[in-house]
C-alpha cells in the first residue's frame, strides 16, 4: 500500500486535534475530487513498519483525540489488507483514541453487504476497530462548505460501534450540526 501525506495536528478530519493517513488508490474518482493525485494506487511513499512507528508516535501525545484515515479510498480491497494489522495495533497502544475512516462507499450497500462492491475478508474487522465511518461519495451538486467534517450533503457521520450492535444504522449527531460561524 502506499499513501499520498500524513498530517500531524489535522483539525478539519475529525473531532479534536488528530494524525491523518491519505491512503493511495481510488476507483470512485469523483468530479472536482480534493485529493485527485491519490487515485493513483503508486502515488507517495510506501507505507511500511518505519511509516506506521511514526505515525504511532505522532499519536502519542494527550492532546492528540485520534486518527483519521482517508484517501483515496481506505476501502479499496488493496487497501484494506494492510490497513487491518495498523488499525488494530493502534487500536491496542491507543484504546481511548478514536479511528475515523472517510470512504466513498456506503455502509449497507457496499462494506457491510456481503456481496457489496468493497466488502472483503478483511472488511467487518477494520469496521468493528473503528469508532466513526463517514460513507458516501463526494457528489459536487450536493457540495456544503458549511458541513462539519464532510465534503457533500449526501455523505454522513457513522457511529460504527453502535450500528454494528443495533443491527441498523446510526447517526452522529454531528450530521446535524454545520460549521459554527460567530456573529459579529
Amino acid at each position: 500500500m502506499y499513501y499520498g501525506n500524513i498530517k500531524n495536528n489535522d483539525i478539519a478530519n475529525g473531532v479534536g486535534i488528530r494524525v491523518s493517513l491519505f491512503v493511495s488508490g481510488c476507483r470512485n474518482k469523483c468530479k472536482n475530487c480534493f485529493n485527485q493525485e491519490t487515485w493513483s494506487f503508486t502515488y507517495g511513499n510506501l507505507f511500511d513498519s518505519k511509516v506506521e512507528e511514526r505515525i504511532i508516535e505522532f499519536l502519542k501525545p494527550n492532546y492528540i483525540n485520534g486518527l483519521s484515515i482517508l484517501g483515496g479510498e481506505p476501502f479499496e480491497e488493496e487497501n484494506q489488507k494492510d490497513l487491518l494489522p495498523f488499525i488494530k495495533k493502534v487500536r491496542s497502544i491507543y484504546p481511548e483514541k478514536t479511528i475515523w475512516i472517510y470512504t466513498g462507499y456506503t455502509l449497507e450497500t457496499d462494506l457491510l453487504n456481503e456481496n457489496g462492491k468493497k466488502h472483503t475478508e478483511y472488511t467487518l474487522e477494520i469496521l468493528r476497530n473503528i469508532d466513526i465511518l463517514v460513507d458516501g461519495r463526494f457528489v459536487e451538486e450536493l457540495k456544503n462548505l458549511s458541513l462539519k467534517f464532510r465534503g457533500s450533503e449526501n455523505q454522513r457521520i457513522i457511529l460504527i460501534k453502535e450500528t454494528l450492535e443495533a443491527g441498523m444504522t446510526i447517526l452522529s449527531e454531528l450530521n446535524a450540526f454545520n460549521n459554527f460561524k460567530p456573529q459579529l
